[in-house]
């Protein structure tokens, strides 16, 4: 439970806090919101599509295209890489929208009891302490306390990953219960399916839960993901080769061959040009672009695009939610009886199927 849960919070459960101290726990505590996530701005997010080893080499290999007058190949070249950094730009700027809508979850109006009376007020202004009164299909729009319920019902899915809405009474629970088995509180951001309720504000804004989940978003660390690391080592490894290969033929051009410098100038620089390939980090970005998009048609919010590479790296995934994961509709595909296997067709709940025994109906 938050601080302010444990706080002495002197209301009355029939007048409800005054203006005056509604007021005063407002400066307090803040506003009932979600404090907005530090996103970088347009220009840092695009100039950040650039940091990257291997277009660090196809810079370098405009740059030279262009020393030498090679102006169709240095074009090619940082179009490449501009298309590549409009990509990433493009599709992070959406992930960025689409992870802000968190701050949305919460609802607008709440029913709050101040000096004895009710009033329909933005939630925003909701203060621990505050009696606010729940109906069937409200939007919860703080962490309460139920004070009296009726039939209440509410679906906790977002929090706890249960399919189904959780009946809620006004019995304490233990102070480490888990956050499903509080059936004692009612959570910002939830939904009130069936029944009415009367609750008293326990914790607003970043101290909600649902504020708890805003405030790890905004500390997730960067991670490397495998594909980056690959490109990485590959790109150091390819400049490596690069340089190298060049220094030897310029070595040997010019003590051997006894070449003019700019004979040498130029042939090192087109078989560097030459040995970068110009279009994997397009190519790259732009699959990893259709991933992204084939994600997004499943709900599914990728602000990287390189995680969609870890996410197809992914082969095992362990969870306790079966209910919430099969919709309630585990279905037995085999039975091993009397050291026999039987195979079992039919899905969910629709009574149509057969048993099978060494491929033939049983």
């Amino acid at each position: 439970m938050s601080p302010e849960a444990t706080c002495e919070i002197l209301t009355s459960t029939d007048q409800g806090l005054s203006r005056q101290e509604a007021q005063r726990r407002l400066t307090q505590y803040g506003f009932n919101k979600l404090t907005p996530a530090i996103n970088r701005g347009p220009l840092k997010r695009f100039f950040s599509q650039f940091h990257n080893v291997l277009i660090y080499v196809l810079l370098a290999a405009a740059g030279l295209t262009a020393a030498i007058e090679e102006w169709v190949d240095s074009s090619v070249i940082v179009g490449v890489v501009l298309v590549n950094a409009l990509i990433g730009f493009i599709q992070e700027g959406k992930a960025e929208k689409a992870l802000d809508a968190i701050r949305n979850m919460l609802t607008q109006q709440a029913m709050v009891q101040r000096d004895g009376k009710n009033f329909l007020m933005p939630a925003e202004q909701l203060v621990p302490g505050d009696i606010v009164t729940l109906e069937s299909g409200d939007k919860i729009p703080a962490d309460l306390r139920l004070l009296q319920v009726k039939n209440l019902r509410a679906d906790e899915s977002m929090l706890t990953g249960e399919s189904l809405p959780a009946e809620k009474n006004t019995a304490a629970v233990a102070v480490n219960a888990a956050l499903g088995d509080r059936f004692c509180l009612a959570y910002s951001g939830t939904l009130i399916t069936y029944g009415t309720a009367i609750g008293m504000v326990i914790a607003t804004g970043d101290k909600t839960e649902i504020g708890r989940i805003s405030s790890m978003l905004r500390t997730v660390p960067k991670l490397t993901t495998p594909l980056l690391k690959q490109i990485a080592g590959f790109s150091k490894w390819l400049t490596f080769a690069i340089l190298t290969v060049a220094s030897a033929t310029f070595a040997y051009g010019w003590a051997i061959q006894h070449s003019s410098l700019t004979e040498l100038f130029m042939s090192v620089v087109g078989l560097a040009v030459a040995a970068i390939p110009e279009g994997l980090p397009a190519i790259m970005t732009i699959t990893l672009a259709i991933g992204v998009q084939r994600m997004a048609k499943r709900n599914a919010i990728i602000r990287r695009l390189p995680a969609v590479e870890t996410l197809g790296s992914v082969t095992v995934i362990c969870s306790d939610k079966t209910g919430t994961l099969t919709c309630n509709e585990m279905t037995a595909k085999s039975v091993f009886v009397n050291n026999k296997l039987f195979i079992v067709d039919g899905v969910g709940y629709d009574p149509y199927g057969v048993f099978q025994l060494a491929g033939e109906t049983t």
